[in-house]
């Protein structure tokens, strides 16, 4: 997320120390990926243990995701002016505190508190965490390796949350999903204060805080308008008073960046076509991911009365699609750039959608795997020509802004995505669960298709004319 040009020059390391601290960095990687989905898979189970509905369940993940996406531009920045290493070690002692008191919460307000100050931790964790390696890897050739590993583990952790999140719910119950993340907490701080480096940025970036606010307050009023729109109608006063706010934070969030010397966001930035539909395209791939394991997870559970345990492991192919074509993304986007892996991306996610168009209650489970396993796909070719899209023809000082900010999209769109699915299937019976989720599957295939417009942006000289060494550090960011 962080430009190589605002890094300090990094202390030089021997080779097995610079992999340790890869190896570190992305067990928290890992981490924050897999809490991102492995709620998922628990709602249900959660919703049974806390008395809590659609509605409330959809707070317990977008909490996390409405946070994270917040913060994450402000935390790069707090770690270039504090110290890296320092940042780090704070976002996992917060990340495992929320952690355990998610796991001790007594109430469904307790929960969503908890998550969202998780939420806070992650933002300190993901691209700080990416400072790190970028600092720790001077050289070109072994930080472009190290990306291709980073870029791996990304997809792997979204992907595997939902069938860890299933074996940890059948063996010890839903408080599991949150108990793990203690002792791996746990064993990240020792690994950090034994392995990884302090590092700062030459020059720190101001901090923001008015942006961040705002940009806080307008991701928690649209996602909020999302969830609760067809409970109060999408009409009544209170949901016109959410549109009124919105758009005064949105003008107001505006006026503060334009007039900041070093703003939250580069506003300039959304003149160029490219970054703007890359930007769109982040967004929508989450989207997509995050409806289809919603839907996937309450129709499996509620309508064929399936196990947290069989529903995660329904899962498998996605994780093994984006596993596999994650490394192989980031190769062909070095070798004939942007346009073709994300023209694939858009064309397996579509058609993982509309695998699933028509499901009814005899649905064949195979057909399922199929449309996962597709979906899988397009996700691992999606992440490195999107972020490559985003920062290609840009100078690094403007590379890493780009970066984060798609990089925000993306938690965005996993916001929206479970606010979508979730008012898809409110209040929907068992038996009208497999009809209600048609909508969620036709807009996973209309995702897919937005990619096309994406590739359409990513001309070939777009594509290829960037600094290698900068985007492939850029495209992996989560």
């Amino acid at each position: 997320m962080l430009t190589t040009s605002l890094s300090a020059p990094p202390a030089p390391l021997s080779p097995r120390r610079r992999w340790t601290v890869l190896a570190v960095c992305a067990l928290s990687m890992f981490l924050v990926g897999v809490d991102t989905t492995i709620v998922n898979v628990g709602l249900p189970e959660i919703g049974r243990g806390l008395d809590v509905g659609t509605r409330g369940l959809e707070w317990v993940v977008d909490a996390y995701t409405v946070v994270m996406a917040g913060l994450l531009i402000v935390s790069g920045a707090l770690a270039d002016r504090f110290g890296r290493r320092r940042v780090f070690r704070c976002g996992l002692l917060v990340f495992g505190l929320a952690s355990l008191a998610c796991a001790l919460a007594p109430s469904p307000g307790a929960l969503v508190a908890a998550r969202a100050v998780q939420g806070i931790g992650a933002s300190m964790l993901s691209p700080v965490a990416l400072a790190i390696v970028v600092n720790a890897m001077p050289d070109p050739r072994e930080r472009a390796r190290a990306i291709g590993v980073w870029a791996s583990v990304f997809g792997l952790s979204m992907a595997a949350g939902p069938v860890t999140g299933g074996a940890l719910i059948a063996a010890f119950g839903w408080r599991s999903v949150f108990w793990i993340n203690v002792p791996v907490v746990l064993a990240a701080l020792v690994l950090v204060a034994v392995f990884v480096p302090e590092s700062r940025g030459e020059r720190a970036r101001r901090l923001d805080l008015p942006g961040t606010a705002l940009l806080t307050v307008i991701l928690g009023l649209s996602v909020g308008i999302l969830i609760e729109g067809p409970r109060i109608g999408w009409t009544s006063p209170p949901a016109l008073t959410g549109y009124a706010l919105t758009a005064a934070a949105t003008a107001g969030f505006v006026l503060v960046e334009l007039r900041r010397d070093e703003p939250l966001m580069d506003l300039g930035l959304f003149r160029r076509p490219p970054f703007v539909t890359a930007v769109l395209g982040a967004a929508a791939v989450f989207v997509a991911l995050n409806v289809a394991l919603l839907l996937n997870t309450l129709h499996l559970q509620h309508a064929r009365g399936w196990t947290p345990l069989a529903t995660g492991a329904v899962t498998l192919p996605l994780a093994l699609g984006a596993t596999l074509c994650a490394p192989w993304s980031g190769a062909l986007v070095g070798r004939r750039g942007a346009r073709l892996p994300l023209m694939l991306a858009g064309g397996f996610t579509a058609a993982g959608g509309l695998c699933l168009a028509n499901l009814d209650q005899d649905t064949s489970v195979w057909l399922i795997l199929l449309a996962f396993l597709l979906i899988g796909i397009g996700f691992g070719f999606a992440n490195a020509p999107l972020t490559n899209t985003a920062v290609s023809g840009l100078p690094p000082s403007r590379a890493g802004v780009a970066g984060a900010i798609t990089s925000t999209a993306r938690q965005v769109g996993a916001a929206v995505g479970i606010a979508v699915a979730g008012g898809l299937v409110a209040g929907v019976a068992p038996t009208g669960l497999a009809a209600a989720t048609r909508p969620g599957w036709l807009l996973v295939t209309a995702c897919g298709l937005c990619l096309f417009a994406v590739a359409r942006a990513a001309t070939p000289a777009q594509s290829k004319g960037v600094d290698c060494v900068s985007n492939k550090r850029e495209r992996s960011v989560g």
